[in-house]
């Protein structure tokens, strides 16, 4: 195991140097991305208020950047400036990438806990009970329900969502992350805990149930094959109660294939869940990387988050082989 796991962080590694090549190429070939770049390291006010300093600190700028070097010795520097944590500044606000986004990263991942909380407690019940009750009136109704839900796009939920429980129920906000803070200094800690989470209601709620339909019928369509194995059959004709049946044999060697979906659905939140962020203007990683996109664009804080999202789909395959260990002792990794 831990052989392969070596293994596994070299192949990262080098997978990683080679995204950030293509990356830092990418945002080369753009037009006007060096001088937008050079310019979020300089405090744009200086403009007005010392035009001598802001030629200045422009021009340090772009010897500190590199820029007029060799695009090779560029990315280098670029390269041993990431490594040590420095992501460069943002084009608003002159501020370093690594504060900026970090607020964003824990509102994100508060998030997408919670979804997968309820992702898990709902669909892995669901799927086990639909295929254990196949074709009767239960799983025709679920089965209605997960098209349904596979045919709406999140965005659509998310309007209905706010049209529903914002403006005609009114019991819930549309959008934001909290009251704000002239209001939460009159409010204790538990206030302010539920005043987070009365935020957060909408959001996990569309995508939680955004997630829902594709995860429960793959769970019933992986178990349904299971339960129709010969040692299930022997299982039955030992005498084993149904339950030890379902959970201990079927479900435990369905987890397999389950691991793999659902794994991909963990990464693929992080990225996904731009749409409902940005309709519920809920500050997260989502958020940010579309107001990077809109408001400039921001190409140090892009950087930033793809280099993110790479190393957390490079990360989550490593942990999703890991898991099948864990799942089923019989698979060894080499």
């Amino acid at each position: 195991m831990s052989r392969y796991i070596v293994k596994r962080i070299l192949y990262i590694i080098f997978v990683a140097f080679i995204i950030t090549i293509i990356l830092f190429f990418l945002y080369k070939s753009i037009p006007g991305g060096d001088m937008a770049r050079v310019m979020a390291y300089v405090d744009q006010t200086l403009k007005q208020t010392n035009p001598d300093l802001y030629i200045i600190q422009m021009k340090q700028a772009e010897l500190d950047l590199g820029i007029g070097q060799p695009v090779i010795l560029q990315y280098f520097m670029w390269l041993k400036e990431t490594l040590s944590g420095n992501f460069g500044y943002t084009l608003a606000g002159h501020v370093l990438v690594i504060d900026y986004v970090k607020a964003p990263m824990l509102n994100t991942i508060k998030l997408n806990l919670l979804v997968m909380f309820f992702v898990f407690i709902i669909t892995f019940p669901l799927g086990i009970k639909t295929a254990v009750k196949k074709y009767s009136t239960f799983d025709n109704g679920v089965q209605i329900f997960t098209i349904v839900g596979m045919s709406l796009p999140s965005f659509f939920i998310a309007l209905i969502s706010i049209l529903i429980f914002s403006a005609w129920l009114r019991i819930l906000p549309s959008s934001g992350s909290n009251s704000g803070i002239i209001v939460r200094e009159t409010m204790t800690a538990f206030e302010r805990l539920l005043d987070n989470l009365k935020y957060m209601i909408l959001p996990v709620f569309v995508l939680t149930v955004s997630s829902l339909a594709g995860i429960t019928r793959y769970v019933r369509g992986t178990m349904i094959d299971i339960l129709q194995q010969d040692y299930i059959r022997t299982a039955r004709a030992k005498g084993l109660r149904e339950k030890v049946v379902i959970y201990s044999h079927a479900f435990r060697n369905a987890m397999i294939p389950v691991v793999t979906i659902m794994t991909g659905w963990v990464l693929g939140i992080f990225g996904g869940s731009t749409i409902t962020e940005t309709i519920f203007a809920w500050k997260g990683m989502g958020k940010t990387l579309y107001d990077a996109l809109m408001q400039g664009p921001d190409y140090s804080v892009i950087l930033a988050m793809n280099l993110f999202y790479t190393m957390l789909g490079l990360v989550g395959n490593l942990l999703l082989d890991m898991l099948y260990t864990v799942v089923d002792p019989r698979v060894k990794l080499g």
